[in-house]
């Protein structure tokens, strides 16, 4: 890839990362952007995936306060996510890339609106806040389905995550904390699994990854300063606009 193409790749993942810890949908912008850069839609799918993997390890440590005492929590929904994530992998490696180019779309549009919603679905999580805290048996097969969608596409995976673990936890400031582990989990499956198998442009991930890392820390740590409302507007509005031009060129 040219020189310019690369730097393009490396500010654009960096803001991928700010976005992914202050309000979700970070691949809804350099999953078309490596699209736009000339990589078919599975090899740019897979790139971003990997590319993107530090910038959750940046989110991990950004909210690393949040998971003390949750050792045991962590675990069951790590080996949740591991397979969910590992299931999605295999699923988009299996997939003609005929019927991925037809489903992606849709995907993305599924993506943009799910981040529309997620201000109405947070402010529900709000007013039940005292509900119980147990975990409930539904919140493991929820997780799970939506950790293959992460292995599969990935996009606002961490919208589904918060809204799945805030349900069943009512605790928004640990589902957002836990969001960022699981999403770790299942970048982790997704760059060993693309890694040894998929179509990946390895000179893309050497520039994107350090600007996602660096991205994804420091989102984490102004998430509360940042205005989400404007940048989640921002967001959704490209992301239509990109499944509008992929549904076109189906």
């Amino acid at each position: 890839m040219p020189a310019v193409d690369l730097v393009i790749a490396a500010v654009v993942a960096f803001l991928a990362g700010v976005i992914n810890s202050v309000a979700g949908g970070g691949s809804l912008i350099l999953f078309p952007t490596l699209v736009a850069l000339g990589l078919p839609p599975i090899a740019a799918n897979v790139t971003n995936s990997v590319a993107q993997w530090p910038g959750y390890l940046g989110g991990v440590a950004g909210f690393r306060r949040e998971y003390v005492g949750q050792r045991g929590r962590l675990v069951r929904f790590g080996v949740t996510a591991l397979l969910g994530g590992t299931a999605g992998s295999i699923l988009l490696l299996t997939t003609p890339s005929n019927a991925f180019d037809l489903v992606v779309p849709v995907l993305v549009l599924l993506a943009s609106l799910l981040l529309a919603v997620q201000p109405l679905l947070t402010r529900r999580l709000a007013e039940d806040a005292n509900g119980p805290r147990r975990d409930p048996r539904w919140v493991y097969l929820a997780l799970f389905a939506a950790t293959v969608y992460g292995g599969y596409f990935g996009g606002a995976l961490g919208v589904i995550l918060v809204g799945v673990l805030g349900i069943a936890l009512h605790r928004l400031a640990l589902a957002n904390a836990l969001k960022s582990a699981l999403s770790a989990i299942t970048a982790t499956v997704t760059i060993v699994v693309f890694g040894l198998f998929g179509d990946v442009h390895w000179d893309v991930v050497a520039v994107a990854a350090p600007g996602n890392l660096l991205g994804g820390f420091l989102g984490a740590r102004i998430a509360t300063r940042i205005p989400a409302r404007p940048l989640r507007i921002l967001i959704v509005t490209f992301g239509v606009g990109v499944a509008i031009y992929l549904f076109a060129r189906v």
